[in-house]
């Protein structure tokens, strides 16, 4: 990114958002976090938070809006999401609507809405998993979070050929399996490598490759 790009990142006050916020902020780049609860370490490096956000709401989707009607985005980075890890037995319904609705419909909510605040030539990306891959599911489990990040990918998808004409090209990025609070899993790489990964994705996405499902290590992932 140059130096002087505007980068939005939502769920930026910890985790992955957090490193990658981090990340812009060294590179010169005018970083926008939005979190629910900022943190001292997002308020440290973002030159602009915008919290108490809940992307799952009309009124959070609202405030965004409103703070960044009057700035252009050179790369928006869908991080935020949830994670529960059910087996059949614990399976709940309202668990698996909530996370459809925090990790798919939200990240498109906010793609939207903040169209017209694109950049010519943006990026959009989207921290999706290979959890949403069928094809790669060996081993059940996880109904909610497969579920919502299936359907993530599916509306990553469409987007990379909905605003290909208009010169927006989408990423849809599987961070690897990351030591932070949301992997109920455990996590088997630190965030700094998993952020050395996607950064390095995101500075080859073109609109050659807008739309690919690709792991940070650059390994291109079944559906």
């Amino acid at each position: 990114m140059k130096t002087d790009s505007h980068v939005v990142i939502t769920g930026s006050n910890r985790g992955i958002g957090l490193a990658l916020a981090k990340h812009y902020a060294q590179a010169g780049c005018d970083v926008t976090g939005i979190c629910r609860q900022t943190s001292v370490e997002l308020t440290e490096v973002a030159n602009y938070v915008i919290d108490g956000i809940d992307l799952a709401d009309d009124s959070g989707i609202a405030k965004i809006i409103l703070k960044l009607q009057q700035r252009s985005i050179d790369l928006l980075l869908n991080v935020a999401g949830i994670m529960h890890w059910e087996s059949l037995d614990e399976v709940d319904v309202e668990l698996i609507r909530h996370q459809i609705e925090v990790n798919a419909i939200a990240p498109l909510r906010l793609t939207v809405a903040l169209f017209d605040q694109l950049s010519q030539g943006a990026k959009v990306v989207f921290l999706t998993s290979r959890a949403g891959s069928i094809a790669d599911n060996g081993m059940g489990h996880g109904y909610g979070y497969r579920m919502s990040k299936a359907a993530l990918n599916m509306a990553a998808k469409t987007l990379a050929i909905d605003l290909m004409p208009k010169g927006i090209a989408i990423g849809i990025l599987h961070p690897g399996s990351v030591k932070t609070p949301l992997n109920k899993l455990g996590g088997e790489i630190e965030v700094e490598e998993a952020v050395e990964g996607l950064t390095a994705r995101i500075a080859e996405l073109t609109l050659q490759n807008s739309g690919s499902f690709l792991h940070q290590n650059g390994t291109a992932l079944p559906w």
